[in-house]
């Protein structure tokens, strides 16, 4: 008699599938925004032209009104186009502008909770390389700019300390600015914000302060001026240093910690129990 033939009924379905593992599918409107921004940054679309309209986007890609719509939020979320109203209105073609980096360095930093200590090491980093390419590359325009702002500078720092901070924030950026390094400008924008917000604190603009604040100034400035690049990097250096120090003195003096997220007041944080802890038996 013939033996039984044995027959595998495992099944290998799920060995299959995993071996397929997941399959993310994107979304209709991040695929048409993704090919519209590849078109922007290439030129095909150049600043300051329109992108087909709303219609044509739903005739030419067989997509749906909505996914078109989201399509081009996303792009001006991403400030690659603005939105016109009117008879003639339409989605315009832009450039990212310093504005919206800002906005989202600020929001970066708030958002990780990033602190004030790393915010001014970001300055020290960037602002001694900022006022080199400043002696080097600077304009008669930007030079006009710098010496117009150090004036209304000093003109606050004895009688009006909030617009005094307002103008130390001018200053940077308008140094920034004379670099003619379009990254550079933009971080030092971006930052220039959150350190005017850090500023505010009590205690910090001391008549001292603005006084240091004001002389440094006008030696990064003539060192502008005569084009010494490697001695406006210099001074740029002591005065970032000088306000770090000056700026974790006021810190410390209201009870904050440098190690504290940028612009976040802990002073009613609970303090951590210092005394020891007991030994159990």
């Amino acid at each position: 008699m013939p033996s039984a033939i044995s027959i595998n009924t495992v099944n290998p379905a799920p060995a299959m599938l995993e071996r397929l593992g997941l399959i993310n599918v994107p979304k209709s409107c991040d695929v048409l925004a993704e090919r519209l921004q590849e078109q922007i940054l290439s030129g095909v679309y150049p600043a300051g032209s329109s992108l087909p309209t709303e219609r044509e986007l739903v005739v030419g890609t067989g997509l749906g009104r909505g996914s078109v719509r989201e399509a081009l939020r996303i792009l001006e979320a991403q400030g690659l186009v603005r939105t016109r109203a009117g008879r003639y209105g339409g989605s315009v073609v832009s450039r990212p502008t310093d504005a919206l980096l800002a906005s989202h360095i600020n929001l970066f930093a708030k958002g990780r909770s990033v602190p004030l200590g790393a915010l001014v090491e970001a300055r020290q980093a960037l602002e001694p390389m900022v006022a080199y390419l400043a002696a080097r590359n600077r304009s008669d325009g930007d030079l006009a700019s710098l010496v117009a702002i150090s004036a209304r500078l000093d003109a606050a720092a004895h009688t009006d300390v909030p617009q005094f901070l307002e103008e130390n924030a001018n200053w940077h950026s308008a140094l920034a600015v004379a670099s003619h390094n379009d990254l550079l400008r933009a971080f030092t924008a971006s930052i220039s914000g959150l350190m005017l917000e850090a500023s505010r604190i009590e205690n910090f603009a001391s008549e001292d302060v603005r006084t240091l604040v004001t002389l440094a100034h006008h030696r990064i400035l003539q060192a502008i001026k005569n084009g010494d690049a490697d001695a406006a990097r210099r001074r740029a250096e002591r005065d970032v240093q000088a306000y770090a120090k000056h700026l974790e003195s006021a810190v410390d003096s209201t009870g904050l910690h440098m190690s504290a997220p940028a612009g976040k007041d802990d002073r009613n944080a609970p303090k951590p129990d210092k005394k020891p802890a007991k030994k159990t038996a």
